[in-house]
């Protein structure tokens, strides 16, 4: 069975695509922005705070890591109203995806924290530096240095987890190909270019963080050791070398 593509009649729905790929990248950033500060705060609590707020860490961390994040959405969105918070669409997936990003990050940056070696903060310490000083200028930039890939990833996944933002009426990016395809009857060729577009967001928006971090923690990021790896590495072995015998 041949299948045809037509891709003659999305001409119109540019338009309709963009703006759906910028609430995807704005529903992103904010949620990146208020998530990561979630992250930072929550993880200063869960490794020097008292027991009991370290305990409603790991109660919301346990919660939001082991519920599906469309779950999360439709709490947030047909929940809260019931308790006389009444918010729209946006808000309601700008809050679902903060939340849920927080809960990763907190784990990120506590392991990022608890990686800083206690030696730099005895150093902090000797120069004169009280324990928010050395929270702040020693440790949590060291911290985030160490675990940036992680929280770039757990960026990305968000970014094409908020796919489901769909639901609750909210213009993205998968909101556009559902209208489309419901006007056109192309369902395939619909979700071919929204694939395609939520590749090229991910490899777009991986190189943007990468350089805005490698700007941000210049000189603190871990540095990689300089050999080849994968595909080099093959092409650098020459074989076994001869062993030399005595005679």
């Amino acid at each position: 069975m041949s299948y045809a593509f037509d891709f003659s009649g999305f001409g119109i729905y540019v338009g309709m695509l963009a703006r759906g790929a910028a609430v995807t990248l704005g529903l992103t950033a904010l949620s990146t922005v208020l998530g990561g500060l979630v992250g930072i705060g929550g993880a200063s609590v869960s490794v020097a705070g008292p027991r009991w707020a370290r305990r409603l860490i790991a109660v919301y961390v346990e919660l939001i890591r082991n519920t599906p994040f469309i779950v999360q959405l439709f709490f947030v969105f047909f929940g809260l109203p019931t308790l006389g918070i009444h918010i729209d669409e946006i808000q309601a997936a700008i809050l679902a995806m903060t939340v849920n990003l927080g809960a990763y990050a907190i784990e990120i940056v506590r392991s990022g924290i608890e990686s800083v070696s206690r030696g730099q903060v005895q150093a902090a310490q000797a120069l004169g530096l009280h324990g928010r000083q050395v929270f702040r200028f020693v440790v949590l930039p060291q911290a985030l240095a160490n675990v940036f890939p992680s929280l770039l990833s757990q960026v990305l996944i968000v970014m094409l987890g908020s796919a489901v933002v769909s639901q609750i009426s909210v213009p993205d990016l998968t909101y556009a190909a559902n209208f489309i395809q419901s006007r056109n009857f192309r369902s395939f060729e619909s979700y071919v270019i929204i694939t395609v577009t939520y590749l090229v967001l991910s490899i777009v928006l991986r190189q943007v963080l990468n350089w805005l971090g490698r700007g941000l923690f210049a000189g603190r990021m871990p540095q990689r050791p300089d050999e080849p790896r994968g595909w080099r590495l093959l092409l650098a072995w020459r074989g076994p070398r001869a062993v030399p015998t005595e005679r």
